[in-house]
C-alpha cells in the first residue's frame, strides 16, 4: 500500500468512526478533505485555507442553532489561528466546533483541527462575531430562546460556555 492509499485509508476509517476523544466536547464537527489545489510551495495546507475552513464550519454551528432566519446578520470582528502541525494532502480534518462564551451581542467560538492522517490536533482557533439586526447597522443582543438552544447543544456534549 503506498502513502497515498494509506492516508486516504485512514481519513475514510477515522471518518466512518465515532468522533475522536480530542473533539468529544464539541456539538458540532464539520468534515473538511484536504484538496491538492490547498497546498503551497512549502509541500502543507497554505494557512489562509485554515480561516476558510473555519468559517465553513462556523455556518454549520450557527445552522445546527438555527440563526440563519434573516432577523440577523452576523460580523467577524476577530480571528486567529494557532498552528500546530503541518498538514499535508491527502488528509481529511474534522473541525471541532464550540461556544467558548457567549456575551450580549457577541458569541467566541473556538475550534480544534483533528487531522485523520496525523490522528491529532493540528491547528486551534478562535473567532469573535457580533450579531448585529437585519440592516447591520445595530447590535442585536441574544434571545432568551436562542441562548437555550445553544445552551443545550453545548450540553450536548457536556460542555458549557462562559456565559
Amino acid at each position: 500500500m503506498n502513502s497515498f492509499e494509506k492516508n486516504t485509508a485512514l481519513s475514510n476509517e477515522s471518518l466512518s468512526n465515532a468522533r475522536p476523544d480530542e473533539l468529544a466536547h464539541y456539538p458540532i464537527i464539520h468534515h473538511q478533505p484536504i484538496h491538492w489545489g490547498e497546498m503551497d510551495a512549502f509541500n502543507h495546507l497554505n494557512n489562509v485555507v485554515f480561516y476558510r475552513y473555519a468559517e465553513s464550519a462556523r455556518i454549520g454551528y450557527l445552522q445546527a442553532l438555527g440563526m440563519f432566519d434573516g432577523s440577523m446578520v452576523t460580523v467577524l470582528a476577530q480571528s486567529s489561528c494557532q498552528y500546530l502541525r503541518p498538514v499535508t494532502y491527502p488528509d481529511t480534518l474534522l473541525l471541532g466546533v464550540r461556544c467558548q462564551r457567549l456575551g450580549n451581542t457577541s458569541i467566541v467560538i473556538e475550534y480544534s483541527y483533528y487531522s485523520c492522517a496525523q490522528k491529532v490536533i493540528v491547528a486551534t482557533a478562535d473567532a469573535v462575531i457580533v450579531r448585529l439586526d437585519s440592516d447591520g447597522k445595530d447590535k442585536l443582543p441574544w434571545t432568551n430562546e436562542e441562548r437555550e438552544r445553544l445552551v443545550a447543544l453545548e450540553a450536548s456534549v457536556g460542555h458549557m460556555p462562559e456565559l
